[in-house]
C-alpha cells in the first residue's frame, strides 16, 4: 500500500519502525489520546522483525495465544491461532490483521529510512531526516526500531569473490529460496540456524553447517491447536495475561518443583522428563535455584547433553553439538523441530570453527584450517547488530550536538531501556538495559508503549515541553553489569549491559559465585517489562510500576509568556497531581514551592507548574 506524505510537516509524535512496538503506540497515541502521530517505515509493511525474517523454518519460541497483543479483548479473541508455535507467516498476517482492524496505515510512511533526528532546543521539537529528502518535526521522538533489526555477515576476507548466491537470515528474499540440488553452506547455529537449517537439509544436495559455539536447544513439540484449548484459554485470559506480566519473563510458565539439593533425584529426573516430552523452553525452570545455583544449573544442563547424545548418531558430532560455553538458561533458549537429528543425515556435516575460524570465501566456497569446501549458496545465520545497532545507525543528536553513538561509544547507557540522559522528549521501546529479548517481547512492548503514553499524556496536561532524564536516576536505571551469557559466570566486569536479566543489586548479591561483588555504589534499577522478578532476586513477584526519574525542564509558552526553563536538581520527593507529596516516604521539606513558578521534586524529575 502506497500513502502519500508531505516532504515537510509537524507532528505530535514521530515513531520510528512499525513492528509491533510500533503498531501498539499508533494506537495507543493516535486512537486513544488523540494524538498526530506519523510513522516512518523501511520496509513496505508492517512486521516489524517478521516482516524481514523470512527464512525457512521461521518461527516465534512463544506459544501463539501468548505472543498477541492483549490491549483490546475483542483483538485477543476473536483472531484465531493455528498452531502452538505461531510460523512467520502466520504472524505476519495476524501482524496485517492489526494493522487493517485499527487503519494503522494512514499514519504509517513506507519504503523510507530515517537517516538522522536532531533535537532543537530552542523550539524543544525533534528534527527527523529521511533517505527521501524530506524533513519532519515532532515535540516528541519514539523509537520502535526493535531489538534484533540490524542483521550484520561478518566481514570475512573474499566474501565479494564468492561466485555463489549470499543470503542473511535477517533479511531473505521474499520469494524465496530453492535449495534443491544446491550444496549449501550455513554459517551459524543460533536461533535463525537452528530453526532453518532442518528444512534447508531436506532440500539441498548436500548442508554443510559451520558452527563456533554450541546452544541450549529444546524440542518444540509444535502441533495444530484445538478448538477446545483455544476456547479454555481464551476464556481465562484475563487472569493468564495478569500472570505474564508479573512474572519474570513474560510467560505463564510450569512452577518449579523446588531447589535442586532439596529435590529426591527421581522426581527430578521424572520432571525434567516430563518437561522435555511437553515441548518449550520450561525445562530451565525446573528448579527455583536453576541460575542462581551452578550445581542446580548443571543438572538441568547435563539432562540436556545427555539428550543430544541419544539424538546424534556420531559421537564426534554429538560433542560438539553439546553445549558447555555458558550455563543454560543464561542466554535465551532455543526451541526446534528435529535440528539434532538432522545432523544424522547422509548428506549433513558439521564442522567446527571455534578453534579454527573461517580463514577466508573463495569464488568456490569457504576456507576453513586450510581446506576449502566448495558451495553454491552461502547462508549467514550470523545474528545482528543487537539492541543498540538500528539506534547508532541513524545519527541521532540531542543537547548540544552530541550523537547517541558518542553516548555509547563505552556502552549504551539507558533509564531501564526508554529513554538516554541529554536526549530530552525521545522516549525507546524495549531498549538497551530492558529485558526485552530476554521476555515475550508483546509483553514488554505493551508495558513500555503504555507507560510512555502515560508519561507524555502527563506532560501534556501540566504543560510541560521538555523533558529529560536526570544523570543520577539513568546511572540507577542503568546497571553497570555485562549478560551472564557474555560474562560465562566470569568475575563481574563493570561495563554497560545490553539487556538485563535482573537487578544488578539481587545479582550481585543472591549469584556471588557468578557475578563477583557489585561495584562500590551500584544500585538495583526498576527495569521496565514483565522481568518484576529476576532470575537472581530472592523477592516475591510484585507488579512493578516504573518510576519517573524525568526532568521536565521547560513549559510551553502561554501565549502572553516567554518559556521559562528549569534548573535540575536532585529529586527527593514523590509526585503526584502537580502536587507536592509528603506521605509517601518523602520528608516534608523535601518539597520547594513558589507562586510563580511552583517546583515539585519527586522521583528523579523536577517539575514546574505555570500559576
Amino acid at each position: 500500500m502506497t500513502t502519500s506524505f508531505r516532504e515537510s510537516a509537524h507532528h505530535d509524535v514521530l515513531i520510528i519502525g512499525a513492528g509491533f512496538a510500533g503498531m501498539y503506540a499508533i494506537h495507543r497515541l493516535r486512537d486513544r489520546m488523540g494524538l498526530d502521530v506519523h510513522v516512518i517505515e523501511r520496509g513496505d509493511g508492517v512486521g516489524g522483525t517478521w516482516y524481514w525474517n523470512r527464512y525457512p523454518g521461521a518461527r516465534c519460541d512463544v506459544e501463539s495465544l501468548f505472543y498477541s497483543y492483549s490491549f483490546d479483548d475483542t483483538l485477543q479473541r476473536e483472531w484465531r491461532w493455528s498452531e502452538r508455535y505461531p510460523a512467520q507467516p502466520e504472524i505476519l498476517a495476524y501482524a496485517d490483521h492489526v494493522a487493517d482492524r485499527f487503519d494503522l496505515r494512514r499514519s504509517i510512511q513506507f519504503s523510507t529510512s530515517v537517516t538522522s533526528a536532531e533535537f532543537d532546543e530552542l523550539a524543544d521539537t525533534w528534527t527527523i531526516t529521511t533517505d527521501t529528502g524530506s524533513r519532519i518535526t515532532a515535540r516528541y521522538l519514539v523509537t520502535a526500531v526493535g531489538c534484533l533489526s540490524s542483521w550484520q555477515i561478518p566481514d570475512l576476507p573474499g566474501l565479494d569473490t564468492f561466485a555463489g548466491d549470499v543470503h542473511h537470515t535477517g533479511n531473505w528474499p521474499h520469494e524465496g529460496v530453492d535449495f534443491t540440488g544446491k550444496r549449501v553452506a550455513v554459517v551459524g547455529t543460533g536461533s535463525s540456524g537452528i530453526q532453518s537449517i532442518p528444512v534447508i537439509a531436506a532440500q539441498a544436495e548436500h548442508l554443510t553447517v559451520f558452527q563456533r559455539t554450541a546452544h541450549y536447544s529444546m524440542p518444540a513439540r509444535n502441533r495444530p491447536l484445538t478448538d477446545v484449548e483455544q476456547q479454555d484459554t481464551k476464556a481465562q485470559y484475563d487472569t493468564l495475561r495478569s500472570l505474564a506480566r508479573i512474572s519474570r519473563a513474560g510467560l505463564v510458565t510450569d512452577a518449579p518443583i523446588g531447589t535442586a539439593q532439596d529435590t529426591d533425584p527421581t522426581i527430578a529426573h521424572l520432571e525434567l522428563e516430563r518437561r522435555w516430552w511437553r515441548g518449550g523452553t520450561g525445562i530451565a525452570g525446573v528448579f527455583t535455584d536453576t541460575v542462581t545455583s551452578l550445581e542446580a544449573n548443571e543438572v538441568v544442563a547435563r539432562f540436556v547433553r545427555d539428550k543430544v547424545r541419544t539424538l546424534v548418531d556420531d559421537p564426534a558430532t554429538a560433542g560438539l553439538l553439546e553445549p558447555r560455553d555458558y550455563p543454560i538458561g543464561t542466554r535465551r533458549m532455543v526451541i526446534d523441530t528435529d535440528y539434532y537429528a538432522t545432523y544424522n543425515r547422509p548428506n549433513v556435516e558439521l564442522v567446527s570453527v571455534r578453534d579454527d575460524p573461517i580463514e577466508k570465501i573463495t569464488p568456490a566456497g569457504i576456507v576453513v584450517a586450510g581446506i576449502e569446501r566448495e558451495f553454491d549458496v552461502i547462508v549467514f545465520a550470523t545474528g545482528f547488530d543487537a539492541m543498540t545497532g538500528s539506534l547508532n545507525r541513524i545519527a541521532i543528536r540531542g543537547t548540544g550536538g552530541r550523537t547517541l553513538s558518542d553516548e555509547w561509544a563505552e556502552g549504551p547507557k539507558t533509564y531501564l531501556g526508554v529513554a538516554v540522559s541529554g536526549f530530552p522528549n525521545m522516549f525507546m521501546v524495549t531498549g538497551p538495559g530492558s529485558p526485552s529479548v530476554l521476555s515475550n517481547m508483546i509483553v514488554s512492548i505493551e508495558q513500555h508503549v503504555d507507560w510512555i503514553a502515560d508519561y507524555i499524556g502527563h506532560l501534556d496536561a501540566e504543560g510541560i515541553a521538555r523533558t529529560d532524564v536526570t544523570p543520577d536516576a539513568r546511572r540507577a536505571g542503568s546497571p553497570t553489569s555485562t549478560s551472564w551469557s557474555r560474562a560465562r559466570c566470569s568475575p563481574f566486569r563493570p561495563r554497560p549491559g545490553t539487556w538485563v536479566r535482573t537487578s544488578q543489586a539481587s545479582h550481585a548479591s543472591t549469584c556471588p559465585t557468578w557475578a563477583g561483588s557489585a561495584p562500590t555504589g551500584s544500585t538495583a534499577p526498576r527495569s521496565p517489562g514483565p522481568a518484576t522478578r529476576g532470575s537472581c532476586t530472592a523477592h516475591e513477584p510484585r507488579r512493578r510500576t516504573m518510576p519517573r526519574p524525568w526532568v521536565p525542564t521547560r513549559h510551553r509558552s502561554p501565549p502572553d509568556g516567554p518559556t521559562r526553563a528549569l534548573h535540575l536538581v536532585p529529586p527527593s520527593a514523590r509526585y503526584a497531581d502537580g502536587h507536592c507529596r509528603s506521605d509517601v516516604g518523602a520528608s516534608a521539606d523535601a518539597c520547594t514551592e513558589d507562586r510563580t513558578s511552583r517546583t515539585t521534586r519527586h522521583d528523579g524529575f523536577e517539575s514546574g507548574v505555570m500559576s
